[in-house]
C-alpha cells in the first residue's frame, strides 16, 4: 500500500470522527432547548442518571452520555435522549422529574415493543398526570444563618426556583445586618473560592435589607433569638426554618424557632439530639411528617457512608467495621495555630493532618439501627478546603468479590431507592477535586475497593463533596417534610 493510500485513509478517517462529533453536538443542542422548553413551560427537569441537565454545556450533555454508557454498559444516543425530549414537549405530563438516560436506556432495549417514541413515553409516564402528581402550594423557607451550607443551599433554592417551584426562599436570618453587612454578605453569596461564581443576578436593595437574587426578594433579618422573629411581618407563613448555625442541637433549643410567628418546621443541617436524624432515602420513608415538626439532616459523613453502608449491609450483612474519615478542613479550626477548646484542632488546618474524633459510627445507628455497637469510626481533617473521602473497611457476613460487591453497588446508583444518593465512579485517577460539585453525597469509588482472600474482610472507599453534595440532601428532605415532592421516574 503506498503513502497517498494510506494518507488519504487517515483523512478519510479524520473527517468521518469530526463529522460524526460534530452531528453529536447537533443533537446536544436540540437537547438543550428541550431542556428549558420542558422546565420552564412545562414544570418538567431533566436529569441524566441523575446529573442535572438544566445548566449542562454542549460538551457536558456529550460527557454525561459518554458516563451513562460507561456504567450502563451499553450504548445511549444523544440522537435518542434528544428525539424522547421533543416528544416530551408534545405531550401532557405533570410537573415532574424525569431521567432521560433511563428513558434512552429503556427505549434501547423496548423500542421493538412500540411502534415510535411518543408510543413508548406514554406507556412509561401514562400515571405522570396532575392528578396523580396532586396539588400543593411552594413552601416558604427561611436560611437561620448564612455560612458555608446557608449560602450553598440560597443558591440551590434560587436555582429550582423555575422548576414547578417546590420551596420558595424568602429570607435569611443572621445576628446583624446593616448596608454594608449586607453588600458583604452579597459578595459571598456572589463568589466561592471552591465553588466558583453564583451563575446569576444579585441586587442589593439596602433600603429594605433584602438581595434580589434572579428576580426573587430575599428578606435579611437581623436577630439573637429564634423567638422574637415574626416572620409574617414580612409575608412568610407557614415556613421550614432551615437552622445552619450549628447553635442550636437539642429538641428543647430548636422548639425555639416554632415560637416565632410563622414558622411551622425546623430542620437542623447537623446531627441533633432527641429528634430524628435522617438520611434522605435510606430512613426517610419512616418518617410521620405529619406528627413531628424538628428534623436533623444527620452530617455531611453520615450522609456519605449510610447509603453505601445500606446496601452492603442488606445484601452481605455487616457483623462489624471501623470507618475512617479523610476530612477537608473546616471552619471549626484554625487558620493557624492558635487556642482551641478541642484537642490538636487549635494547629493550622491548612499544614497539618490533625485526628479528630467523629460521631458517624454512632449515628449510622441511629438511620440504621441493626449496626447498633458494630462500629468505630474516627476522623483525620487534611489540608484541602472540600472533598472528603471515607474508608470503610467491614467484616461481611457472606463471601463476596470485588466484582460482587461493584455489582451490588452500581444496581444501587442505577436502580431503587438510592439513585440520588449513590454516584458509581469509574475514573481510575480520581481524586478529591474530582468530585467537588458532585449532586450525591456519597461517591463510590469502583477502581479501589479491596477484598482479602477470605473473601469477608473488604474495604471499601466513598468520596463526598462534604458541602455541596450535603447541601443537596438537605434540599431533598426539606422536601418531604413539605410535601412539596414531584413525580420522578428514575
Amino acid at each position: 500500500m503506498g503513502n497517498g493510500t494510506i494518507e488519504n485513509e487517515v483523512k478519510e478517517n479524520y473527517h468521518s470522527h469530526f463529522n460524526d462529533y460534530i452531528n453529536q453536538e447537533k443533537e446536544a443542542v436540540n437537547l438543550q432547548h428541550c431542556v428549558g422548553r420542558l422546565l420552564y413551560d412545562k414544570g418538567i427537569e431533566l436529569v441524566l442518571f441523575r446529573n442535572p441537565l438544566a445548566d449542562a454545556s454542549v460538551s457536558e450533555l456529550l460527557q454525561l452520555h459518554d458516563y451513562a454508557n460507561s456504567v450502563v454498559g451499553r450504548e445511549i444516543l444523544i440522537k435518542d435522549s434528544a428525539e424522547l425530549a421533543q416528544e416530551l414537549l408534545n405531550m401532557t405530563v405533570a410537573p415532574s422529574k424525569l431521567d432521560i438516560g433511563r428513558l434512552s436506556s429503556e427505549w434501547d432495549t423496548e423500542k421493538a415493543q412500540f411502534a415510535n417514541k411518543a408510543e413508548f413515553l406514554a406507556s412509561k409516564l401514562g400515571g405522570f398526570t396532575s392528578e396523580a402528581q396532586g396539588t400543593f402550594e411552594p413552601k416558604d423557607v427561611v436560611l437561620f444563618g448564612f455560612g458555608r451550607i446557608g449560602r450553598l443551599a440560597a443558591r440551590e433554592l434560587i436555582k429550582q426556583a423555575g422548576k414547578g417551584q417546590q420551596l420558595r426562599l424568602r429570607a435569611i436570618v443572621v445576628r446583624k445586618i446593616d448596608a454594608s453587612q449586607l453588600k458583604k454578605r452579597a459578595y459571598l453569596l456572589r463568589n466561592d473560592s471552591v465553588h466558583g461564581p453564583f451563575q446569576g443576578s444579585i441586587v442589593e436593595d439596602t433600603e429594605n435589607m433584602a438581595l434580589i437574587i434572579n428576580g426573587q426578594r430575599v428578606s435579611f433579618i437581623s436577630a439573637n433569638n429564634p423567638e422574637d422573629i415574626d416572620y409574617t411581618e414580612y409575608g412568610i407563613h407557614d415556613a421550614l426554618i432551615i437552622d445552619n448555625t450549628g447553635v442550636f442541637k437539642d429538641r428543647t433549643a430548636l422548639s425555639r424557632h416554632l415560637e416565632a410567628k410563622g414558622a411551622s418546621k425546623v430542620l437542623l443541617t447537623a446531627p441533633g439530639k432527641e429528634i430524628p436524624n435522617i438520611v434522605y432515602a435510606v430512613n426517610s420513608r419512616d418518617i410521620d411528617y405529619d406528627k413531628e415538626d424538628i428534623y436533623s439532616a444527620a452530617s455531611c459523613t453520615t450522609n456519605a457512608i449510610v447509603p453505601v453502608l445500606k446496601v452492603i449491609n442488606d445484601h452481605l450483612g455487616v457483623e462489624k467495621g471501623h470507618i475512617e474519615t479523610v476530612h477537608a478542613y473546616t471552619n471549626d479550626q484554625n487558620l493557624l495555630d492558635n487556642f482551641h477548646k478541642k484537642e490538636r484542632r487549635g494547629r493550622s488546618a491548612a499544614i497539618n493532618m490533625v485526628i479528630t474524633e467523629t460521631g458517624a459510627g454512632k449515628a449510622v445507628t441511629k438511620v440504621i439501627p441493626e449496626l447498633q455497637d458494630k462500629l468505630t469510626a474516627n476522623a483525620v481533617r487534611v489540608p484541602v478546603p472540600n472533598g472528603s473521602l471515607a474508608i470503610l473497611s467491614l467484616t461481611v457476613g457472606k463471601d463476596t468479590s470485588v466484582d460482587g460487591i461493584d455489582a451490588l453497588i452500581k444496581n444501587a446508583a442505577l436502580d431503587g431507592n438510592l439513585v440520588n444518593q449513590i454516584n458509581y465512579n469509574t475514573n481510575e485517577e480520581c481524586v478529591s477535586s474530582d468530585i467537588v460539585g458532585n449532586t450525591c453525597c456519597s461517591v463510590y469509588d469502583s477502581s479501589a475497593t479491596i477484598v482479602h482472600q477470605d473473601k469477608r474482610s473488604i474495604v471499601l472507599y466513598v468520596w463526598y463533596d462534604n458541602e455541596f453534595g450535603y447541601t443537596k440532601q438537605v434540599i431533598r428532605l426539606a422536601k418531604s417534610i413539605s410535601k412539596v415532592r414531584r413525580l420522578i421516574y428514575y
